[in-house]
């Protein structure tokens, strides 16, 4: 397992990859399989962990200098193992891009799991490396903008443990919005739908390099520490108390979200999700179930109003039957099955007395893959 270099396993704040990979990890071991988890210093696992770098690097998130160091020190490693007799089976890369454009230089099969959109600044790179690796879609929205040339060989959600997060009936009196201060993420447009509504709103999330600006001119002047609060970057029980207190997660992203933690982790605390109708919020958010789907601020603050027919306990149903860490590392096994040429054979065929052997075996195999 190869998880991007940046940010330990767990995250300590912000890290929704980091967080798929320890659940992923933890789950595979459990299922009795043998994983080695290629990752940032400081990480932690039910898997053996191989840090590759001197230091995490939470400030550089996307230096090409570390990602390709970090790959380069990891197919070092695939290599090695394969000399000394003890070959990786499959090689499941979280990590960005380098992993991917490299994926022919090592032996072993690599499974890459696409984390980003498909637009006008990746679709080349899918469109040229993506036949490299067996390509995984995160969501549905997502795979169906996968450009000619990169294959989609299964749609797998990011999974949560759900019982890890607390069920909140009876809601506070704010909403919360949480997630990076960039624009696409919208924390400016929370603050004009939670303004419009009179709503106390919570913000919540990294100001990282090159977003200061941003965080200054369009959201600064309105933390006011009372109708709009900024708590900063927020992890562990602090997180999950966040958002199992909230009234609503609000999730005004304007580009194609791949997939979204945020939203399952605010569902299974019981907390409805008011999110713009892009990407993968779509398929996460079920309008009047779990939440809603609006098409612009003005619409996101009248929702605001009518959330009193969700019931907290449908919004955690709604994840668990959907999302569950099972679910995904069975859907992944299947996956690293096939990568590595290596499906599961159905049963013996049982003759009955005086059957010919022969119609028997041209029968169609019976057997679950």
């Amino acid at each position: 397992m190869l998880a991007p270099p940046w940010i330990a396993v767990p995250p300590p704040g912000y890290g929704g990859i980091e967080s798929v990979v320890e659940l992923l990890c933890e789950a595979l071991v459990a299922r009795g399989h043998e994983v080695t988890l290629f990752a940032a210093p400081g990480s932690s696992s039910a898997a053996w962990v191989h840090p590759l770098l001197g230091g995490a690097h939470p400030d550089e998130i996307g230096s090409a200098l570390h990602e390709c160091d970090h790959v380069a020190r990891a197919w070092e490693q695939i290599e090695r193992a394969a000399d000394t007799g003890r070959p990786f089976d499959v090689v499941h890369d979280h990590s960005g891009f380098t992993a991917l454009a490299m994926a022919d230089r090592v032996a072993a099969p690599v499974v890459h799991t696409v984390h980003v959109p498909f637009d006008s600044s990746t679709s080349p790179f899918y469109q040229c490396h993506g036949h490299k690796a067996t390509l995984v879609a995160i969501s549905h929205s997502q795979a169906a903008g996968a450009p000619p040339g990169a294959r989609i060989a299964s749609v797998v959600s990011n999974p949560i443990a759900v019982d890890r997060w607390p069920l909140r009936i009876v809601k506070r009196d704010y909403v919360l919005w949480i997630g990076r201060m960039d624009p696409v993420k919208g924390a400016h447009r929370a603050v004009g739908a939670a303004r419009r509504a009179r709503r106390r709103l919570v913000l919540a999330g990294p100001v990282q390099p090159g977003q200061e600006r941003y965080y200054r001119t369009e959201i600064e002047p309105y933390i006011d520490g009372e109708q709009v609060r900024y708590v900063g970057e927020i992890g562990g029980m602090a997180k999950q108390e966040l958002f199992a207190g909230a009234a609503a997660l609000l999730m005004p992203v304007r580009w194609q979200e791949p997939f979204g933690m945020v939203m399952i982790e605010a569902l299974a605390c019981g907390t409805p999700v008011i999110a713009f109708g892009q990407g993968a919020a779509n398929e996460i958010v079920i309008d009047g179930e779990n939440g809603r789907l609006v098409s612009d601020e003005v619409e996101m603050a009248a929702a605001l109003g009518d959330l009193d027919s969700i019931h907290p306990v449908q919004c955690r149903a709604s994840v668990a039957e959907r999302y569950d860490v099972a679910t995904t590392a069975r859907a992944y096994e299947r996956v690293y099955r096939r990568a590595a040429g290596v499906e599961l054979r159905p049963p013996p065929t049982v003759l009955a007395a005086g059957q010919d052997t022969r119609a028997a075996q041209a029968r169609p195999a019976t057997g679950r893959n």
